[in-house]
This record gives C-alpha cells, sequence and structure tokens, in this order.
C-alpha cells in the first residue's frame, strides 16, 4: 500500500472517532453556584448563638442570592476556624475557608444563582467540624389549606376541587391541574368538546371541575401554583361512588337483623320441640305405671285362689 493510501486511511478514521466524540449526550448538569451577572441580586442574613437554626427563604424569580451568617461562638473563641457551605447534604467544591473572630462574631457568607426548581434547596453555612450550622431552605412559595379527607361525588355527577393561596402569599403567575398517573403526574387541559375538564383561575384561588364522573375518575389530583423559579404543589382525593354505595351499610344492618331474627325463631323452636318430646315421655311413664298397678290385684287374687 502507498504512503498516499495510508494518510487517507488515516484520515478517514480519525474522522470517524472525533465523530463518535462529538455525538455523545452529555450529562446533567450542576444548577450554577458562581452568580450570574444578568441576574437581579438579594441577601439574606442569619445570627446564631447556638448549635443550629434554620431559615426559610421564599423566591419568587431567578436571582443571585447572597447568604451571610453570623455566629457568636462557643466558650473556645479561637483567632480562626474552618467554615464551609453545603448543598442538600453535599459539601459546596471549593467553598472551605478560614474565618476569622472579629468582634467575638465569625462570619460567612457566600452568592449563590437561584436560576431554576433545581438550583432551590437546602444551603446549609457550618463553622468549625461541624460545631454550628445555618441552614437556609430556598423555595416558592407553598400552597395552604391542605385538605386531609377526599371529596367524595357520585358517578354521574360533577366534582369540583378547589386549591388556594393564602393572602399574605404572592400571587402565582397561573394555576395548572395535574392527575397522578401511577408514579407521574399527568397534566389537565380544559376542552370544549367533549366537555369534561374545566379549569377555573381567580388570582390566589383554582377550580378544577370534572364532569361526568366515572369510578375511573377517582384518585390523585394535584394542584401547581406557577411562578417563574417553581411551581410548588398541593394535591387532593377525589373518590367517585355509585349511589348503591351509602346503601351498604344500611342493607348488612338489614342482613344482620334477619339472620338473628331467624337464629332466635329457630332456638324457640327447638326449645318447644324439646318440651313437647318430654311431655309425652312423662305421660306414657305414668300409664305404664298405672296399668301395671291394675295387673298385681288380679294376680294376688288367682295365687290365693290356687292355695285354697
Amino acid at each position: 500500500m502507498s504512503a498516499s493510501w495510508k494518510q487517507l486511511l488515516f484520515q478517514i478514521l480519525l474522522l470517524v472517532s472525533c465523530r463518535r466524540i462529538n455525538t455523545k449526550t452529555p450529562g446533567p448538569t450542576a444548577p450554577p453556584l458562581v452568580p450570574i451577572t444578568s441576574l437581579p441580586t438579594d441577601e439574606r442574613s442569619a445570627s446564631l448563638e447556638g448549635e443550629s437554626h434554620t431559615e426559610k427563604v421564599e423566591l419568587l424569580n431567578p436571582v443571585n442570592l447572597s447568604l451571610a451568617c453570623t455566629w457568636t461562638g462557643n466558650q473556645n473563641k479561637l483567632p480562626n476556624i474552618t467554615g464551609f457551605w453545603r448543598k442538600d447534604g453535599d459539601e459546596v467544591e471549593n467553598s472551605q475557608v478560614t474565618v476569622q473572630l472579629e468582634g467575638d462574631q465569625y462570619k460567612l457568607k457566600r452568592v449563590f444563582s437561584i436560576v431554576s426548581e433545581e438550583s432551590l434547596g437546602s444551603y446549609s453555612c457550618v463553622f468549625g467540624s461541624e460545631e454550628a450550622k445555618i441552614e437556609f431552605v430556598l423555595a416558592a412559595p407553598q400552597v395552604g389549606e391542605l385538605r386531609d379527607k377526599p371529596i367524595v361525588s357520585y358517578v354521574g355527577d360533577s366534582g369540583v376541587i378547589a386549591c388556594k393561596m393564602e393572602e399574605t402569599k404572592p400571587k402565582p403567575i397561573t394555576w395548572n391541574w395535574y392527575k397522578a398517573n401511577g408514579t407521574d403526574k399527568e397534566q389537565i387541559f380544559a376542552v370544549a368538546e367533549p366537555l369534561r375538564y374545566e379549569i377555573k383561575n381567580e388570582e390566589r384561588k383554582t377550580k378544577l371541575v370534572v364532569h361526568n364522573l366515572t369510578e375511573a375518575d377517582g384518585g390523585l389530583y394535584y394542584c401547581g401554583a406557577v411562578y417563574a423559579i417553581s411551581t410548588t404543589m398541593s394535591h387532593v382525593e377525589l373518590r367517585v361512588i355509585s349511589f348503591q354505595e351509602p346503601l351498604k351499610p344500611f342493607i348488612a344492618i338489614v342482613i344482620e337483623v334477619i339472620v338473628l331474627v331467624a337464629a332466635i325463631l329457630l332456638y324457640e323452636r327447638c326449645q318447644a320441640k324439646k318440651n313437647y318430646t318430654a311431655g309425652n315421655g312423662t305421660i306414657d311413664q305414668t300409664n305404664t305405671m298405672t296399668q301395671g298397678e291394675n295387673i298385681e290385684p288380679e294376680e294376688s287374687s288367682s295365687v290365693r285362689q290356687r292355695k285354697i
């Protein structure tokens, strides 16, 4: 094989290998922790005197969030300690720093870019070797008024499921509805024809109307309050029963009463039969004894006659 053909074959193999490398599917990217300059900024701070403290932070939009921690320290008051950050229990890479004691306090600060739902969660500043910790729980506003008991409707009727955001909470952009489908949630859309689902949104309130209910419509329904940073969920259970369902306890009671009455009547009949049988046996015994008494004198008289 000539040198030109070898060089051409080498170039083809090199091109194929490069294409294979470039077509690999990239893995999931971690949420950015480095601040993005285009985002607005916000700051939250917390002070700690004991060993741990939890601070809840509600967010509506993507933001560069500055988290500041202040710890008064322990009795030792070392001139410097180690501090670092954690995200959902895992240590943030390159977050360990030396914290100096300033005015009898230790201060630790870091800026995080909260750009999506994956960026939300638990952010903790840790002082020393687990000596003290302040936890910031980042989340969108949560839907209130969680209903514990299910909503009960009948087959063929319309079921109404409602969710509400508290007045003190910010208004969501919109509301979405979902139905549990095994381990997944299937979004519900309002369709005019045929009219099965109807969604009514009123700022902090939402209602889902399910028309022409069947038993298959029963299950868990989720209302989602949509914010720019995330969608928060709340669930309600819908139970669909037939009109015969409420009668089942009454029918069961009637059957129990009938069985009890039949048992009582059967018992009384058996007792009456036993008493009747016992009475006849006493009469026969009396008659037998009477006949025996009548025969005995006759036998005595015949014996006397023989002796004479």
